[in-house]
């Protein structure tokens, strides 16, 4: 375990700046906290926190990163809170010991799902700071490498599985390819071991055989590059167990067969030094065709730069070559890791791919750390959120995903059934936008349907499909059904009762398919009564006398049954309720608009089609707007509220539109049973001495 004098030198090594007495506080307040706790293998608990940041300056963290893995398990395993450490060490240092925190809690929270990709994913999308990410990283590496130490098999092959599936492959992503290989390595001792000794044991009886053979290939490939004029480093490694195993497994070869298992890397002064290199070993050693890489020119989604090529050596052996210049080895080791390192160095290379190149910048023109926070976000994921159902089945959703976004991605059923949703355990509206991390309760009913409304907030593609299919299949629906009933009031008028032999022949008279067809075009004017009443009975609309043998309407039509906004519209100029008188509007090809019968709005409607509507007995409230003029005093607003309380009215939406004096004019949109109801509530209001004047809009 690393002293505290020894941290504190090994930062201090390369950032001369860096902050020795908050170091020196956080190893302290660490091994108070975790006390006299213990790990698996019997020493103190603190040994982790510490090793963990003996780890992250390897790659040259920055002093709030290391504090952060000092203190990366006490809000978790101990009774310190996020509060205590803002106390003692800041808002930075408590937010990404906070956001580490948040990450154990989730991987917890999803180990029986096995949805790896998609938590990698969260993964980085959770970690707003790089820190937080390279912090957990080495918090699993160091976990890794005392998990022999764990008595239960089970748990210890739960634990490498998690690492194989998540870790090592989150690593990779960002570029982290030490942390990587030593992940798989020790992963696959656990999951694997009699492959593991197997293949160790042949890869040690290879050596014994053949001597040094990798120190011979590689001082002969610094010999030949050396005597062409190039400066390099080359350095060779037999490849690790888990990688031979791997390719075994995907070539279906035995060891025997397997022919490059020697990995070497030649190191260069510069990018043109690279394809120089390439060129005196491609024309001393035969190429294996399809084996060279060029990811210089077209460099991989995390920044790795590099050639890669294998080449029949001398020895009648296949041995793999990277090369790369010294600025990209340095990154493509470090990975994410390598920026703090740049940061500190003051230069960065050039020719990053995307997002990489772009967070590079940022850390290098950034001059404050609350600038470097705000800018050093992973882009990978940024435009996306990740939710939990109850179950701890992680969902992906685009950011300003709702609720209903999130039901219909679980299932169609389940989205059109939605009538609420508990966000975190508490009872949200539909219309909130989820956060990263979020667990989702969808609350549904057999008997609910897509609401028209939700598209206004709805944004994946699937669940604005689904509530645009529904509301289409609804508005025929619908639509059909308000075209049967003008055409009863139709039927009526007529001098004569028909049958469905007249009905057939209208049909073909007006050129219509069906009797659903005629409906439709009946509900939206696109057919007028004198034109149905002329295919029923021809000769009844036309000649002298004819427009005595069309008799006006004489039932209201009833609006029953039939949804608002999508069979009709009510007026947003008089807002009409049940009880109310109303007229319908129809105007060809749109749903008709309904009006209470002394709206002004009828009056530029002279020329539409009117259609005397009723509302049935068992028709649902609606919306009615108030204008209220109250006094400009406290308790003056409450009032008013209360009134509405008592009468059990709910209030959709409240506006300040004047302020006058000692009043001020409000209008609210108010949920009633019908105009009885409405009129109940105004005449409450005229009653109250704070309350100047109330009148429905």
């Amino acid at each position: 375990m690393l002293r505290q004098y020894e941290l504190v030198e090994r930062v201090k090594r390369y950032d001369a700046d860096a902050d020795e007495a908050m170091i020196n506080r956080a190893y302290v307040f660490s091994v108070q906290k975790h006390g006299s706790q213990k790990r698996a293998s019997g020493d103190p608990y603190f040994s982790h926190p510490i090793e963990v940041a003996g780890i992250l300056t390897d790659f040259y963290m920055d002093d709030k990163t290391i504090v952060t893995a000092l203190l990366h398990d006490t809000i978790e395993d101990t009774l310190v809170t996020a509060e205590e450490i803002e106390e003692h060490f800041g808002p930075e240092i408590a937010r990404l010991v906070d956001g580490v925190t948040k990450l154990s809690t989730i991987e917890a929270q999803s180990e029986n799902e096995r949805a790896a990709e998609n938590l990698r994913k969260f993964l980085l999308a959770m970690s707003d700071d790089i820190r937080v990410l390279l912090v957990k990283l080495a918090d699993r590496l160091h976990n890794m490498r005392t998990l022999h130490f764990i008595p239960k098999e089970e748990k210890r092959r739960r634990i490498a599985r998690e690492t194989m599936e998540i870790y090592a492959p989150l690593a990779e992503r960002i570029g982290m390819y030490d942390f990587m290989r030593e992940m798989q390595m020790l992963a696959f001792q656990q999951l694997d071991p009699e492959a593991y000794a197997s293949i160790t044991r042949r890869l040690d009886q290879l050596k014994e055989g053949g001597g040094d053979k990798v120190a011979r290939i590689g001082s002969g490939l610094q010999l030949l590059l050396g005597g062409a004029g190039l400066k390099v480093t080359v350095s060779g490694r037999e490849k690790h167990p888990y990688s031979i195993w791997r390719k075994m497994q995907e070539r279906h070869i035995s060891f025997e067969q397997l022919t490059d298992i020697m990995a070497f890397r030649i190191i260069t002064e510069s990018a043109d030094d690279c394809y120089r290199a390439l060129g005196i070993i491609h024309g001393r050693h035969k190429m294996v065709p399809g084996k060279f890489k060029d990811y210089i020119s077209t460099p991989k989604r995390n920044g790795y730069r590099s050639l890669h090529t294998t080449v029949i050596h001398g020895e009648n052996a296949r041995i793999e070559i990277q090369i790369r210049s010294a600025e990209m080895h340095r990154e493509n080791e470090f990975g994410l890791a390598a920026h703090w390192a740049y940061k500190q160095t003051g230069h960065a290379p050039d020719g990053q791919a995307g997002w990489l190149r772009d967070l590079i910048e940022i850390l290098d023109q950034s001059h404050d750390a609350e600038e470097l926070l705000e800018n050093t976000r992973l882009a990978m994921y940024q435009d996306r959120i990740f939710a939990f159902t109850p179950k701890g089945e992680l969902i992906q959703l685009p950011k300003g995903a709702t609720p209903v976004d999130f039901s219909y991605a679980i299932h169609t059923n389940l989205g059109d059934q939605t009538v609420g949703a508990k966000v975190n355990g508490r009872v949200v509206p539909l219309r909130t936008v989820l956060e990263n991390g979020d667990q989702v309760e969808i609350l549904k009913s057999e008997g609910q349907e897509p609401q028209p409304g939700w598209l206004t907030f709805a944004i994946t593609a699937k669940a604005r499909a689904a509530i645009r299919r529904y509301i289409r299949h609804k508005q025929r629906d619908e639509t059909i059904a308000l075209g049967e009933n003008l055409f009863e009031e139709i039927v009526e008028r007529l001098p004569v009762e028909i049958g469905e032999k007249a009905i057939k022949a209208a049909l073909k008279r007006l050129k219509m398919e069906d009797r659903p067809a005629l409906m439709i075009a009946i509900a939206t004017h696109r057919v007028t009564d004198a034109e149905v009443m002329e295919a029923l009975i021809p000769g009844s609309s036309t000649g002298e006398g004819a427009e005595a043998l069309i008799p006006q309407q004489n039932n209201p039509v009833s609006i029953r049954g039939l949804t608002p906004g999508i069979a009709f519209h009510l007026g947003e100029c008089c807002h009409p309720v049940p009880g109310d008188r109303i007229v319908g509007i129809r105007q060809t090809g749109e749903p008709i608009e309904v009006h209470t019968i002394d709206c002004l709005a009828l009056e530029s409607g002279q020329d539409a089609d009117w259609v005397d509507l009723a509302w049935d007995a068992k028709s649902k409230g609606g919306t009615a707007r108030l204008q209220v003029v109250v006094k400009n005093q406290p308790g003056s607003l409450a009032s008013v509220a209360n009134i509405f309380g008592v009468n059990k009215a709910n209030i959709l939406n409240l506006q300040l539109v004047n302020r006058e004096g000692p009043f001020h004019t409000d209008m609210i949109d108010l949920e009633v049973a019908d105009a009885q109801h409405l009129m109940r509530i105004v005449s409450a209001l005229r009653a109250l001495d704070c309350v100047a004047q109330a009148d429905r809009v």
